[in-house]
């Protein structure tokens, strides 16, 4: 017997499948409230369409196509939420910076017209 190096009294790991990884997500509750709620340029609809495709695959057992499709429509939830929320808020800023500049427009111009229209009456008499 050999006993030149110390041995471990553990016994050897056990071979056996890999530790199962984690099922993809579909996002489907993401895309239906973005197809119901914010569909902005169909892209919530788009997301719905790869969500239930990513479940199906996911279903069936093909992992690979369900990470693929679960990525796309993670992808098109982002874009069409990000989408209906800048967008209007955007719309928002465009709209009082117009409401300002238009104010400041016609305080500018009152002075013009009451200018104009109060110089004296001489021609008319």
């Amino acid at each position: 017997m050999d006993t030149s190096y110390p041995r471990e009294e553990r016994p050897p790991p056990k071979r056996g499948p890999p530790p199962a990884a984690p099922a993809p997500r579909d996002h489907l509750i993401w895309a239906i409230f973005n197809t119901l709620y914010m569909n902005f340029c169909c892209l919530g609809f788009v997301a719905l369409a790869f969500a239930v495709k990513a479940r199906d695959r996911k279903v069936s057992g093909d992992v690979e196509a369900a990470r693929h499709f679960s990525s796309k429509a993670r992808c098109y939830n982002a874009l069409a939420t990000a989408g209906s929320v800048v967008l209007p808020l955007l719309l928002g800023a465009l709209i009082v910076t117009g409401v300002i500049h238009l104010s400041k427009l016609a305080q500018e111009s009152v002075g013009f017209f009451t200018y104009q229209f109060s110089g004296s009456d001489d021609e008319d008499q």
